[in-house]
């Protein structure tokens, strides 16, 4: 599936500045452990044939709020085709956070993503013409929507309470984790 997502380059991006040893830093900040992992890999297996239903219900959320859909328009009209194209790869996106391993070419890919929020990459990956940058604020504010929402898939295909509460932990800290790796192009060079 990932091969024919436009603009999807996992493993063909460049180098994040973010080194290994600080990824293993926040790992170690935000909880996440050897049975994260495993708990993640359970998550992708519950949520590979539900990604169109989560982002139909996270697409409503952005849709349903001017500010938030703003960040895909240009002169206040929304853009059809990049929000289609963000979309295959935020379901992609998806999936290599429960399942891929989060070592080099994943933590360069999370750069990527980050660039492409921010003003240095932001619309070319598409070649569209909308708002430069999303917000820092909205990509922080965002972990919450994006992790409340997720529970109620994870408990879909008859697993006991503990395991979809340990499902939900690990992907509420894959979340943060990421978000947090997204945010380094926002802040000012030497502090993050």
């Amino acid at each position: 599936m990932s091969e024919q997502i436009k603009g999807y380059a996992y493993g063909q991006v460049g180098q994040s500045p973010v080194s290994i040893a600080d990824l293993e830093l926040l790992k170690k900040t935000v909880l996440f452990t050897s049975e994260d992992e495993k708990n993640l890999r359970l998550a992708g297996e519950v949520l590979k044939d539900q990604t169109n239903e989560v982002l139909d219900l996270w697409y409503g959320f952005v849709g349903g709020n001017e500010h938030l859909v703003h960040y895909f328009t240009r002169n206040g009209q929304p853009n059809m085709d990049y929000l289609t194209a963000v979309r295959a790869r935020f379901g992609q996106w998806i999936m290599d956070l429960c399942n891929r391993p989060y070592g080099q070419d994943w933590l360069n890919y999370q750069h990527e993503i980050a660039l492409r929020h921010h003003s240095s990459k932001k619309n070319k990956t598409d070649g569209v013409d909308t708002v430069p940058i999303i917000h820092y604020r909205y990509m922080v504010a965002f972990i919450f929507p994006i992790t409340a929402t997720i529970k109620g898939f994870l408990a879909k295909k008859g697993h006991s309470a503990e395991a979809v509460e340990a499902m939900y932990a690990a992907w509420f800290k894959a979340v943060t984790l990421t978000v947090i790796l997204w945010t380094y192009p926002y802040i000012t060079k030497g502090e993050f």
